[in-house]
Formats: structure tokens, sequence, C-alpha cells
């Protein structure tokens, strides 16, 4: 009886204790599900945080593209690398996914990225940190990079993909182009140079993000609400540059600049109805890829630094004596010297000596300094010399779409500086400044003001946000004292005694003027001495009726052979410039035959064996891509190009990896954005290898690989192959 009734009592207070504990279950569950919140903390929001996934959709920078429409900056896909450095990661020792072996993962990493060894053991061996990365050195790696470094199978090494900024032309009008930076903290990229900076707010990107209700796994729910903020991309910029026009003062910029090596090098090329700048270099530049030669300047030169113009100056005098009706070519004076006041004379270009009693005329055609000091003193009169000069654009800023621009500045104080300015020495312009007041010599009196973003659009619907119409800023000269001007300045080119004769370009009437500027030196406190120290430089047009180009080239101190004149590496880069540019745009001359740049046919819509005989008969090469039996899209079109110039040929069919071997970058760029493939390239020059290989079904979204090697090293690999082969021949006949 006693145990019964112990058992009794037991389970009643069993009863109790679990009837109190329900209780409180129950009072408890009450109160959560009418608050909402335990432990502090909304339930609600704690769920919809563990379940709510959120993920970034990017978008991508502007590009910026030239006049027509070829790409020269965009967003191209990299890779960053990482390393894993928390062993937690790792379930299975067999397979680790971390770094077991930093001394090794940091001796092989240095083998592939730019950074020493010791420093990526540094990162490897940092402790309580989840992964490190590698800086600067460990971005914007190619594709190929990347799987070079996966092939080695390093634990715990893995890749992010990312994007970078990506300038398929390397050297190429680096200074107005500009490039981007990212911030190491951030991450946010911006631009830092050129146009890049500029309109940075027009090029920016916005990522959007996608929010939706996931399981565990992260994985969308059916049925349930997604919220979508769409990315939106960067707008598109369109720059007056034209890319072969650009290549041709490229082209001619380096070859003079490693044969004579000079201080400094300006080219501008524009259009002198419109003001478009069609092309614009210096020396030293820098690779927009690699950032390479940047140190040696960040100032864009033809609008940032203003200099003493020398002989160029005399076209703006000589075109205000003749407005002003005071110009007689015929008329004759004594060359040589010219005596300004009781202490100071001036003198004519060759050691003062003059050429004797010679007409005006004959003054311009040699340059005579003489010359233009009577005219602006005896004939013209300061005062109004200057109002001509100011109304020609010198001594402001010409208001180009480019940062940083210098007005120069006058020197007009003394006597002796306003006779100095009239040919060019004491007061300072720039080369856009030369550059606009020559738009009103070859315009018929209509200055145009210059500039280099021709339209910005949405890159999403197209529309144009922004655009630029040529402007004309002054009618400093009648048309009829522009046409004499040019009349006369073509005999600069085509005298005997003319400065300009290494300017002719046989079949064209170029006309221009040259230009001999002294240096002056701070530290020396007087002008620099000897035969290299001076800036020599040529500002001409063509043709000289209706001049289509206007062309300026300075080129500073450069290192001239013997007795070679200034005008040597000047001319070489004004003619082959000037001479291909006319030919590209279709001048027609009176000697050279335009038949080499032809007229590209329409052959979309067209089977493909009449696709190729239209092209080939049109003395252009067709390359068909793909394995259809219709041509469903074709690059270029429209257009003119060179004679014997690649035609790219897309079908309808299955996307095939054409044959790129020997081809240049900017032509597999044009291969792969008609084909819709993303590219990764290496190196540069021409291609030496590539992935997949050639004939290869490319799939929907996959990516192919270029190598690209100077002509010199595939020259030189050729030759090897040969040798080896060679060898090989040897072997098997003795054996």
């Amino acid at each position: 009886m006693n145990n019964k009734k112990s058992r009794n009592k037991g389970a009643a207070f069993l009863f109790i204790m679990f009837g109190l504990f329900f209780c409180v279950v129950f009072v408890r569950f009450l109160i959560i599900q009418y608050t909402g919140v335990a432990g502090g903390e909304e339930l609600a929001a704690k769920a919809q945080d563990k379940y709510q996934v959120s993920r970034t959709l990017t978008a991508e920078r502007g590009s910026i593209v030239d006049t027509k429409g070829e790409v020269l900056a965009r967003d191209t896909s990299s890779y960053k690398l990482i390393a894993i450095l928390d062993d937690s990661l790792t379930e299975d020792e067999d397979n680790p996914r971390h770094v077991v072996d930093s001394e090794k993962t940091a001796r092989i990493l240095a083998e592939h990225i730019n950074m020493e060894e010791s420093e990526i053991l540094a990162k490897l061996q940092k402790k309580n940190v989840y992964q490190t990365e590698f800086g600067s050195a460990g971005r914007d790696l190619s594709h190929q990079t990347k799987l070079a470094i996966e092939e080695l199978e390093l634990p715990g090494i893995t890749f992010i993909k990312d994007t970078k900024r990506f300038y398929p032309n390397g050297v190429f009008s680096s200074h107005v182009i500009g490039f981007v930076e990212e911030d190491e903290n951030t991450g946010k990229v911006t631009g830092a140079l050129g146009v890049e900076k500029m309109l940075d707010k027009h090029l920016q990107e916005e990522d959007g993000s996608i929010t939706f209700q996931g399981d565990l796994w992260r994985n969308i729910l059916p049925n349930k609400q997604t919220e979508v903020q769409e990315p939106s991309d960067g707008a598109t910029v369109q720059l007056t540059l034209d890319s072969k026009i650009q290549i041709f003062l490229e082209d001619a910029m380096s070859q003079v600049n490693d044969e004579y090596n000079p201080v400094k090098m300006i080219g501008i090329v524009a259009d002198p109805d419109t003001g478009k700048i069609l092309a614009m270099s210096q020396r030293p530049t820098y690779d927009l890829n690699t950032r390479k030669g940047l140190e040696k300047t960040w100032q864009n030169l033809a609008v940032e630094e203003s200099y003493e113009p020398g002989s160029t100056m005399k076209v703006f005098t000589l075109a205000t004596a003749i407005e002003e009706g005071v110009w007689n070519p015929n008329e004759l004076y004594k060359s040589g010297t010219y005596k300004i006041d009781k202490s100071t004379t001036i003198g004519d270009h060759n050691g003062k000596r003059g050429w004797g009693t010679i007409s005006y005329l004959e003054g311009v055609q040699r340059s005579s300094n003489v010359a233009f000091a009577k005219l602006a003193v005896e004939k013209i009169g300061s005062d109004t010399l200057l109002e001509y000069l100011k109304e020609f654009g010198f001594g402001k800023k010409t208001g180009i779409d480019l940062p940083h621009e210098t007005t120069g500045q006058f020197a007009y104080k003394w006597e002796s500086e306003k006779v100095t300015t009239a040919y060019g020495q004491g007061t300072t312009v720039t080369p856009i400044q030369l550059i606009q007041a020559a738009t009103a010599i070859t315009n018929d009196g209509k200055m145009m003001k210059p500039y280099v973003v021709e339209k910005i659009t949405d890159s999403s619907t197209g529309e144009t946000i922004k655009e630029t119409k040529p402007t004309m800023v002054a009618k400093p000269i009648s048309s009829e004292t522009a046409t004499e001007v040019r009349n006369i300045l073509e005999t600069v080119v085509t005298s005997e005694k003319g400065t300009g004769k290494p300017y002719k370009i046989d079949g064209y009437d170029v006309i221009g003027k040259t230009g001999t500027a002294s240096i002056y030196s701070s530290e020396k406190g007087r002008y620099l001495t000897g035969h290299n120290n001076y800036i020599f430089s040529f500002l001409g047009a063509a043709p000289k009726d209706d001049p289509e180009v206007v062309v300026y080239i300075a080129v500073q101190q450069p290192q001239l052979k013997g007795n070679e004149s200034g005008s040597a590496p000047v001319s070489k880069v004004f003619n082959s410039v000037m001479e291909n540019t006319l030919k590209y745009l279709n001048i027609e001359s009176e000697e050279t035959d335009t038949k080499s740049f032809v007229e590209v046919p329409d052959v979309v819509g067209t089977n493909i064996e009449l696709a190729k005989m239209q092209v080939e008969k049109a003395g252009l090469t067709p390359i068909v891509i793909g394995n259809g039996t219709k041509i469903k899209k074709q690059s270029p079109s429209g257009t003119s190009v060179i004679e014997g110039e690649r035609i790219l040929l897309l079908t309808d069919g299955k996307l095939t990896m054409p044959d790129f071997s020997g081809w240049s970058l900017r032509n597999v760029m044009k291969a792969s954005s008609l084909m819709g493939i993303d590219l990764n390239t290496s190196g540069s020059g021409y291609v030496s290898s590539q992935k997949p290989k050639t004939g290869t079904v490319l799939k929907e979204n996959q990516s192919i690989v270029v190598q690209f090697e100077d002509p010199e090293t595939i020259y030189e690999k050729s030759k090897k192959d040969e040798k080896d082969e060679e060898k090989e021949e040897v072997e098997e006949v003795g054996g």
C-alpha cells in the first residue's frame, strides 16, 4: 500500500510538472505568435534573411567607339585570383580545398603573376582570414593565364570572374581616350584620364539586383514573388576619331620616333569643314592596356602645353596683311636684317645674310623674318595685328571637349615682342589653336571649333543623349582673302625657293607653312642653340582649292644626322599621313590611282558561292565563317576599304572557328564581334595560336582564346621549327 501511495504521489508530481511545462510552452507560443518576437529579434525578419536570396546583376561600363563604330574601349571578361586559407573548408584531406603548402604555392604563382615570391608567401601566411587576394597583380588575368594556373591543380587556388577595361589598339590616341582605375577599397572603377575621365558620369554603369524567396540551397521557390532591378549599362561615347587615319598617324610617328628619338612629337589631323579631330597623337605616349610609358607624360600635349610656334604663325600675319589691303606680292624689300630700335636688330634664318633685294612673295616662300617684321610694323600696324591674332583664336581656349586646355600667352609689351610675334617667336600658342586658326584659311574664312566627341547614346535604347554639331566661332577673314592665302601657301611647297619643298606629294596640290621655333630654357635663362635644339613643324592642308584635311606635325629636338634639316622627320610623318588619308577619303589626284580603295559589296542574303564571287570581283578577300548556305551578316559593309582587305561573311549555319593565323588584333576583334563570341587575348602583334582549333563548331556562350606575338618572334619560331624538321629528317636518314 505504501509503494502504491508513493507511485501515485510521483505520478501526480510528474503530471503537475508536465502540466506546468506545457502551460509555459503554450503561453510562450501564444506570446510569440501574437508579438512575432523571440529573444529580442523579429522572427519574420529573421526568416526573411534566411530564405530571401539577393544577387547582383552586373552592368557594363559604356563603350567608346570611333566615328564609324569601331570599338576603342570596352569591358571584357577577366579573372581575379583568390587563395582560400581557412582549413575548415576542407572535408576530405585527400582533396584539400585550402592552401596546404604555402611555400610551394608562392613559388609557382610567382611564375604566372607579376608579384615577388616573398610578397605572395606573406599573403598566403596570413592568420585568421578566410581568403586573400593579390592586389593588381592578381586582377585582370586573361583566360589563358587562368587555364595555365588551373592546370597546376594548386589546392585552395581559385578564380572569380570579373571584368576589365580593354583597349583593342594599345597605343592609340592614348591621351585622348584615357583609361580607368579601380579603387583598391571599394572596387569602384572610374575614369582617370582623357575621355574616360571627362565623360565618366555618362560611361558609368549601374548594377542591378534580383531578390527572391529561396530554399536551403538558395534555389528559387516556385510561385514566389521575385523583385528585379534591371542593370543599366553605361552610355556609348562616339568620337570623331577615324581609326584608319589614327593608324596612319600612329605608324608614321612610331617610325620617326624610332629613327630620330625626339624629345616630343605632336600630330593632329582635322576636318576643316567641321572642326572634327580625325586623329591626334603624341610622343611620348603610353599603352592603354598596360600603362607602359605613362610616367613620361600625363599631359595631352596638343591641348595642355603651349610653346612658340615659329614660322607657322606667319600664315596668319600674311592673312591679316591681305585682309587689310596692304599686301603687294611684287613689292621689293631688302632682306637680311631689320632694325627695330637702337639696341635690337632681327635677322633672317640664314645667319642674317638674307637673299638680297627680293619680292614679298619670295620672302614668304623663303620664310623671311624680315619680310614679316616689315609687314607687321610698316604695313599692318602692331595694334591691328594683335586684334586679328585674337580673332584667329590665339590667347584664349578653343573650347575643345578635352580636359585641362591651356591658352598660351601673348608677349606683346615691348616693340621687339610685337615684331617677333609676327613671325612666331615670343608669343606662345597650342597646337589645337593652330588647327582651329587654320580652318579659317581652308574653310573660306569660317573658323570652326575643334571637337572630339561626336555623340553620346543610350546603350540600351540607342537614343541620342548628346550630340555635337559643327560650330563656327569666328570669321576673321573674307573668302577672297582665304583663297589668296591658299594660293600663296601652295607656292611655299611648289617653288624652288620654297621652304616647303619636302612636303610636296605627287598628284596632290598641298598648301602649308614650315616652322622652326627656338626653345627657351628657363634654367639657362636663354634660348637653346645647336642644330637639333628647335621645334620643327609643318601646318598644311590639301587639296588647295577645297581642302578636305588639315594636318599639323611638330617634332621637338630630333637627333638629326649630319647636315639633315629639321624638315626630314616632320615630312616623313606629314607626307605619309596626308597621302594615305587623301587616298582613304577617295580624294582624286592627278597621278594617283584611287582604285586602291574600293566599295564593299552588300552580299547579305546571297548564297556563299555568289557572295564570294562578288567580293573577289571587287578585289577583296572573302572569309567565310560558319557552315551554312547563305550569308547572314558581313563586316565591313557600306563603306570603302583598301583593295585586298578581308571581308568577313557570317553564314546562317553553325558557327565554326576561323583560321586566325597571322591576323591582327583589330581583325580578330571584328570577327568575334560579328560572331557574338567572347574573346580572350594575350600578347600583342599577330595571331600565333588559337583555341579551339580551326573548324571547331562553337557552342553558344563559348569563349575563344587567341595568343598574339610580334612578327620577329613568329619568324624566329618558324626558323627554329624549320631547323628542327631538318634535324629530324637527317636523323631519319641516318637511322
